[in-house]
């Protein structure tokens, strides 16, 4: 067998070998953004949850005080959920906040 052919029969299994092996690199595709709601998207809605739950709170408190309704049960209900709504969106702030620098402390 010539040097020709043995350089020949050389690339055809490096070529075979490559074309089995899969890409190691996994680009991103469209699909990302047909997930679904990123996290900035979600995390506005959930903030604006919350807002219209405080305010819900605020107007059953009104409704309360002067006289509009008289259950006062109902009033507390809604401001322990706003409270913790309010509550929660703060956690996830810390939470958020210390991953941040957490990360940002990291040696390079």
């Amino acid at each position: 067998m010539s040097l020709t052919g043995i350089s020949s029969s050389v690339s055809m299994m490096h070529a075979s070998q490559a074309a089995s092996r899969p890409d190691p690199i996994q680009r991103p595709t469209a699909m990302a953004d047909a997930q679904g709601p990123g996290f900035a998207e979600r995390l506005g809605k959930a903030v604006e949850s919350v807002n219209a739950q405080q305010g819900k709170a605020a107007q059953a408190a009104r409704d309360f005080e002067t006289g509009r309704t008289e259950n006062l049960a109902a009033v507390m209900v809604e401001q322990q959920v706003a409270s913790l709504g309010f509550q929660m969106t703060m956690q996830v702030r810390n939470k958020a906040l210390t991953a941040y620098r957490d990360i940002m402390n990291m040696p390079v």
